[in-house]
């Protein structure tokens, strides 16, 4: 064993590292990455130059406006961080917005088709330049047949996401064949600069697309023709050739979202947001992937990750997400997590990592099995830490990890070594008999929240609309059950009113109605010492149903749909949106804890 010495001074980053033994012709080489990184992520309080701060989340999709196509897009987006900017926000964050096939059930942006590109679900159409130089496509745009049908996406109170991608992709491909007429200029070298810069990921990515038109996506990949299965194959690359305007057509789709995502973080930049867009990167993918697909053997086959058994799922939870193999992540000198985080962390200025619990030991359930079956398999954390510090680093961006659910002891000392915000969630932060944490209990490094997206929204939980749910799925063992569950709802809402008036946010004679309590929820998150607070678009509009509904099928919940009640054009002038913000103004005037 040879010890070799390396400059102290090397900067952040990666490197490699070439080792020759011997001599002459016949020496012996090795090569191995080095990669350089910081002790922990951005600190809190030098991004929020000592002040805590508060933000808007929401789903994306579900975002209603008098001008989207049935699903809220990037230009939504942009009008989200304005309305955020007016409201004293330091952020506005969204759920992830990786690509989907936007299809039956692939809808979930939790179950993506990649994790480092996007969905275009989210390109605004009207927004493009191309449009301008299109009259095929303006005159698509404003046919009767259209407009009637534009109509109805808008006024549905469900994302109907394969009826939105069936009038998006025809006017996106007019608009492709008008950006390709034009071989010069400054957004041909835009475009030049993105694909040079994502490189083969990009290339693979949207070779794939086009080899899922012609061979399908019944089944995934490991379905098609065996010549199409191996990204390196010379059929593959004989299929890309032959298709190479179907090829260029998924670039410049994700070129142009890439280019609206970052007119709203500019947006955001330009009115003050200390944070800006707070992005959100999942636990995985799904097992007919692009990813899988480009990354031969990086990802293991014949298992999927998930949650052991529990009290609330007896056969614990089987997520269909095939994990990573550690070694050869390794192996590769982790260039894929640390694509996934750079790329999670374009154009925004905080991540949060779904799951961080996966950066230590992850489930592993083997295929056809229960998660009774299951075992912990370890992941490398402290290099998985490193490269989500640099990148996060180099980005300037917080981030939080969603550590809920079974936590191994370590795992908190751990997140705050490392400088990651611990998520806290008001339902879950309980002392002994039930009762609910005092504000002051809460941690510094964390963001606080009242739910997530696999919880009741506010209204919801107070009206035990999640009960109700339950119920009709047959989740709920019958009437008694269901009886029991409603007495035991109102037992939590009142330990919640009680803690409520304990600090001083409402009467403690009398019982607040649906938008006081909202607002008085929210009085109380900003006043935990938590660094961050996200106060979610679907309670300052009192939505009661949820946006998801774990382990359930499409067919009997339709969850990744519901759309906001509130178009976005009104949310500024609505008292009542004001109202349920909760004491910002107390925040202006610098009273952040009382």
């Amino acid at each position: 064993v040879a010890r070799v010495p390396l400059p102290a001074d090397l900067p952040l980053g990666r490197h490699r590292v070439r080792v020759a033994l011997g001599a002459g012709g016949g020496a012996r080489t090795a090569e191995q990455t080095l990669i350089v990184a910081p002790d922990r992520c951005p600190d809190p309080a030098a991004v929020l130059q000592g002040q805590r701060a508060f933000g808007l989340t929401a789903n994306l999709y579900a975002v209603r406006s008098g001008r989207n196509w049935g699903a809220g897009d990037a230009t939504d987006l942009r009008e989200l961080v304005r309305f955020a900017a007016g409201a004293g926000a330091a952020f506005v964050g969204v759920n992830p917005l990786h690509a989907l096939r936007n299809a039956g059930d692939e809808i979930s942006p939790y179950s993506p088709v990649s994790r480092l590109f996007r969905n275009v679900l989210y390109l605004d159409v009207d927004a493009l330049p191309e449009l301008a130089d299109a009259p095929e496509a303006r005159r698509m745009l404003a046919a009767p047949a259209f407009r009637r049908a534009l109509a109805r996406l808008r006024a549905a109170t469900h994302v109907d996401y394969a009826a939105v991608m069936r009038l998006k992709l025809p006017a996106l491909e007019l608009l492709h064949a008008a950006f390709r007429r034009r071989t010069r200029g400054p957004r041909r070298r835009a475009y030049g600069r993105y694909v040079a810069a994502q490189g083969e990921a990009l290339a693979r990515f949207a070779t794939f697309l086009a080899i899922e038109e012609t061979a399908g996506s019944a089944g995934g990949w490991r379905a098609w023709p065996e010549p199409l299965q191996s990204p390196e194959s010379p059929a593959v690359a004989a299929h890309a050739r032959a298709h190479a305007d179907r090829v260029d057509f998924h670039r410049w789709l994700q070129f142009a979202l890439d280019e609206q995502l970052a007119a709203a973080a500019a947006e955001a930049r330009a009115r003050g947001l200390p944070v800006g867009l707070y992005q959100d990167l999942a636990i995985g993918t799904s097992p007919s992937s692009s990813d899988a697909w480009s990354f031969p053997g990086l990802f293991v086959e014949g298992a999927s990750i998930g949650a052991p058994p529990d009290p609330l799922a007896p056969q614990g939870q089987n997520w269909g997400l095939p994990p990573l193999h550690p070694h050869r992540l390794a192996e590769q000198g982790y260039g894929y997590w640390g694509a996934l985080v750079r790329g999670a962390l374009r154009h925004a200025g905080a991540l949060r990592i779904d799951h961080v619990i996966g950066l230590f030991r992850q489930f592993w359930i083997p295929a056809g099995m229960s998660g009774a079956a299951g075992a912990y398999v370890r992941v490398p954390t402290r290099d998985l830490l490193a490269v989500l510090a640099l990148e996060s680093t180099r980005a300037g961006a917080l981030v939080v990890g969603e550590d809920l659910g079974t936590v191994p002891p370590e795992v908190p000392a751990v997140l705050e070594r490392w400088g990651i915000l611990s998520s806290r969630v008001l339902y879950f932060e309980r002392e002994g008999a039930g009762d609910f944490k005092p504000a002051r209990a809460y941690p510094r490094l964390a963001l606080a929240t009242a739910n997530t997206h696999d919880l009741p929204t506010l209204a919801g939980f107070r009206a035990a609309t999640d009960v109700t749910i339950r119920r009709r799925l047959g989740l709920v063992d019958g009437a008694p059950a269901e009886r029991a569950a409603r007495r035991a709802r109102a037992d939590e809402v009142a330990a919640l009113v009680r803690r409520l008036a304990d600090e001083g946010i409402v009467d403690a004679t009398g019982e607040p109605d649906d938008l006081a309590l909202r607002a008085a929820v929210h009085t109380f998150l900003r006043r935990t010492p938590a660094w961050l607070v996200g106060l979610s678009l679907d309670d300052l509009v009192g939505e009661a149903e949820p946006v998801n509904v774990p382990g359930v099928p499409p067919a009997d919940f339709p969850s990744w749909t519901r759309r906001l009640t509130t178009p976005l054009e009104a949310l500024a002038a609505d008292p009542a949106v004001r109202r349920a913000l909760g004491a910002e103004r107390e925040w202006a005037a610098g009273v952040l804890i009382r």
